[in-house]
């Protein structure tokens, strides 16, 4: 299951999205918003955060003007590793390397042909585990003490 948000200034970036990943055959759930009046983004990155975080195997997708509002609530969320992603490389890393659930967008900054690049990256890498593990696990453990 791949969930899926935006605030005002994601909408257009949320429906290529959509539309690419549902004629790939993945299963999305949108979360909001659907409209292009102006709305509180954190509410919707805590959507797909909490969406994400219990249900083990998702991932999630979020997106804002400049994907960092979107980050940044995500990462609130207990259990969500959040990663803002300009890049195709960035998006396979933050997978391979950090096991990244939730990857975010920047509308403003990221047009939609890099960003279906970036998201089937997202979608498609695996966590190489391994070295990488151990560190995952710090984040997770310190997460449990101070979350």
């Amino acid at each position: 299951m791949i969930y899926i948000a935006c605030d005002h200034g994601g909408l257009e970036l949320k429906k290529a999205i959509i539309e690419m990943l549902e004629q790939s055959g993945e299963k999305v759930t949108d979360l909001g918003t659907d409209s292009t009046d102006s709305v509180d983004y954190p509410d919707y990155g805590f959507a797909v955060g909490e969406k994400t975080s219990a249900d083990a195997g998702s991932r999630g997708i979020v997106i804002c003007k400049s994907g960092v509002g979107m980050s940044i609530s995500a990462n609130k969320v207990k259990g969500i590793r959040c990663a803002l992603c300009t890049t195709v490389e960035m998006g396979k890393l933050c997978r391979m390397h950090n096991n990244a659930n939730v990857l975010a967008l920047g509308a403003g900054n990221t047009d939609i042909p890099t960003a279906l690049d970036i998201v089937k990256a997202f979608i498609s890498t695996e966590f190489e585990a391994g070295r990488h593990a151990k560190r995952v696990d710090k984040i997770t453990e310190y997460e449990k003490r101070h979350g």
